[in-house]
């Protein structure tokens, strides 16, 4: 038999004992509920039983909320846990000081229990959002990990080559939220190449026709591991995994795609790819040397790669060499 999920735990916070009966009568019913009339025993209650939002009162004996919410804030373990201040104090100043202390939210009394519901529920549900957010990064990470293991390259390529993307992204224009998008969709990049017969992905010579041919399919059997979605990371990786081998003049794959027909990200992870494998060591090449990767490159410029994105590249190149050294392999 299938347990029901537990209620959210709210840690409800007051010196007077009226005030927390009134928030246990508001709330009983759909959360389960923790109790301090203290700021001492709110913070031990807090890192031990790890509440999903905090109620509190503002003026209490010894320490205010003010500065239990700033302890909590400040320490690892209760740091995401949102706070609400509930509290008497009701001049603009006071909740200025509550929102700087950290507080997600500022609710006066008296106490309004519709109020106090809606307020306790969106909070919950952004903690929610976020940490389906967490969880869909995880995911991708890890597909993208699970990609390596079938390869020859190492979990540093992927992180450098993602960190050379978004210089490159916020190089082109996007936005910083669009190029952590990009940062965290980029190693996705070759998760198709799970579908991949060993025999061919491990082989240590060239690969005949018909072996190209099946390892080519791997953008598109990545596309089709991702998924097609409206939008947002999981869309924009399954762009790259689709184009990140299209080639500036149309002689790339799958689709022979030319220009600016190739989707920006698929254009950008392109280049940090390439760049990367270049001037990493595998064990069928030594790595080369910078200047060499630089000049293969201009070689590509409007053949591989868009020109454009060459240019900007190379200009941010010591950018690039720092991320390079700061991932390099042991």
């Amino acid at each position: 038999m299938n347990q029901a999920p537990l209620q959210p735990l709210i840690l409800a916070v007051d010196d007077e004992a009226s005030n927390l009966q009134l928030l246990r009568h508001i709330l009983q019913d759909h959360y389960r509920l923790l109790f301090a009339k203290d700021a001492a025993r709110a913070l031990d209650l807090a890192r031990q039983e790890r509440p999903d939002l905090i109620l509190m009162d503002v003026m209490m004996p010894g320490m205010t909320g003010y500065d239990a919410c700033r302890v909590l804030k400040a320490d690892p373990v209760t740091a995401a846990i949102p706070v609400i201040f509930a509290t008497a104090l009701s001049d603009p100043d006071d909740e200025v000081t509550g929102f700087e202390a950290g507080a997600v939210d500022y609710i006066a009394k008296p106490l309004s229990p519709p109020i106090v519901r809606a307020r306790v529920r969106t909070h919950l549900s952004l903690v929610r959002a976020d940490e389906l957010k967490e969880t869909r990064l995880q995911i991708v990470q890890r597909l993208g990990l699970a990609a390596e293991y079938k390869d020859n390259e190492t979990g540093l390529h992927v992180i450098r080559m993602s960190h050379y993307a978004r210089v490159l992204g916020l190089a082109a224009g996007l936005s910083d939220t669009a190029a952590e998008d990009l940062l965290h969709a980029a190693p996705m990049h070759d998760v198709g190449k799970i579908g991949i017969p060993d025999r061919i992905l491990q082989k240590p010579g060239a690969l005949d026709k018909e072996e190209w041919k099946i390892m080519q399919s791997h953008a598109t059997i990545g596309a089709d591991i991702i998924g097609e979605h409206p939008h947002g990371m999981l869309a924009l990786a399954r762009n790259i995994a689709l184009t990140h081998h299209e080639k500036w003049d149309g002689s790339g794959y799958p689709r022979g795609l030319a220009g600016e027909d190739i989707p920006l990200e698929g254009r950008i992870v392109a280049i940090a790819d390439v760049f990367d494998a270049l001037t990493s060591a595998r064990p069928y090449k030594a790595a080369w040397p910078v200047e060499e990767a630089v000049q293969y490159l201009r070689q590509q410029r409007g053949l591989h790669f868009d020109p454009e994105l060459v240019d900007m590249f190379l200009e941010r190149l010591p950018a690039i060499v720092e991320i390079k050294e700061r991932w390099a392999e042991a």
